[in-house]
């Protein structure tokens, strides 16, 4: 059997490994593919992923470098202002409010929202168009051998290929991280989230609002209108067995327990879709990369999903990885090459990891003093006009 050759072999066909493909096949690398998953494009149909991806502003300038932006766009919600909601106190009632303004450091939104299931979507509609690269849903990566010159990878289906690097965007249990032998360490909260969708009476205006108690945030994050109705996108975090529970309520019951967590702050909400339930975890690679191997998105690092840094940490692994790759395209994939990668992501990926970790912690607090204590901070922190714009450009990607 004769063994194919690319440039690129990209493992994972979720929303991270589909904008590596088409952001290396613009950028001129011939880029396969795979995911033993054929992805799900409906929103309705069974396995859907129903959350949602915020795009902030460094994520749309690799998009539009992928060509990916212009199919986006069309479908994308503007997150404009970022609201906190302290509702910690005796009575699940907003007792602190604070707004968090784009304008304030740019002439942009923060970001925007779109539907994962969308994104898979259109994403694959525009590999499709990408003559240096071939997508191939419903195959995995079976072997991994690597050499100091090249990669040699053995396909599900029994393909036999060379590339000179393999990019792991497939998931937190990543069979090529798993292959290259690089550890991880992962921390376990005893949270679920449930995913969603609501239509509700009052407008958004482009809002994303995280609504903090206990257990974790409720959030809700703009999404366009749904049959003519304001609609939202929630990410709902609470302790283990309390989110199952609610996942198994009845409908009327849920969207009375959704209602009073939201504080009522939209209105009443209907829900709009089915529920699903995400299991939480903080987790970190001991390194970027390996041999003839760069590890990006969840296969790296994954993060609860609060200041929607999940994603757009894994469009900062694959700008880097772009960069040195465009800068020197005879190294691709070479040990100095990926030392490199690994040195320029690795700090910055673990500050944000231990971030989002504190921030969780916080935001599951149960006693009523830590939930005072919590109040307290955001109070103190918003009131420093410096500290807050400061924060502001850290969420967006700017490094300390």
């Amino acid at each position: 059997m004769s063994t194919a050759e690319y440039d690129i072999l990209v493992s994972g066909g979720g929303v991270a490994g589909l904008t590596a493909a088409a952001v290396f096949g613009t950028a001129g690398f011939s880029v396969l593919c795979v995911d033993p998953a054929p992805p799900i494009t409906a929103r309705d149909a069974a396995g859907s992923d129903l959350r949602t991806t915020a795009f902030l502003q460094p994520a749309r300038q690799l998009l539009d470098r992928a060509g990916l932006w212009d199919r986006l766009a069309p479908h994308a919600a503007s997150l404009q202002i970022m609201r906190i909601v302290d509702a910690g106190g005796k009575q699940a009632k907003p007792r602190i409010t604070k707004e968090f303004d784009a304008a304030d450091i740019s002439d942009q939104p923060f970001g925007w929202n779109l539907p994962n299931w969308l994104l898979r979507r259109e994403m694959v509609a525009h590999l499709d168009s990408l003559d240096s690269v071939e997508f191939r849903p419903g195959v995995g990566v079976a072997s991994l051998v690597t050499r100091e010159t090249q990669a040699h990878v053995g396909l599900s289906d029994s393909t036999k290929l060379r590339c000179r690097l393999v990019i792991a965007a497939d998931g937190r249990n990543s069979p090529v991280r798993e292959a290259a032998g690089v550890p991880v360490k992962t921390t376990r909260y005893g949270q679920k989230a449930l995913a969603f969708a609501v239509t509700h009476a009052i407008p958004h205006e482009n809002v994303s609002t995280e609504i903090h108690r206990s257990g974790g945030p409720f959030t809700l994050v703009p999404l366009p209108d749904h049959e003519g109705r304001p609609s939202s996108a929630i990410v709902w975090m609470e302790d283990g067995p309390e989110a199952l529970r609610l996942a198994d309520l009845p409908v009327p019951e849920f969207e009375a327990a959704m209602n009073e967590r939201s504080c009522l702050l939209f209105g009443p909400l209907t829900l709009v879709s089915r529920r699903t339930v995400w299991p939480i975890i903080s987790q970190l690679a001991e390194r970027m990369s390996a041999e003839r191997v760069a590890l990006v998105a969840e296969a790296a690092h994954v993060v609860p999903p609060i200041g929607a840094q999940g994603l757009n940490m894994s469009l900062g692994d694959m700008r880097v990885l772009l960069e040195l790759a465009e800068a020197a395209p005879e190294r691709l994939g070479d040990a100095a090459m990926l030392d490199t990668y690994h040195r320029r992501r690795h700090l910055e990926v673990t500050a944000r990891v231990t971030g989002i970790d504190l921030l969780n912690r916080a935001s599951m607090m149960h006693a009523q003093p830590l939930r005072d204590a919590r109040a307290m901070t955001l109070n103190a922190i918003y009131s420093l006009a410096p500290v807050r714009k400061t924060l502001m450009q850290l969420g967006l990607g700017a490094r300390g």
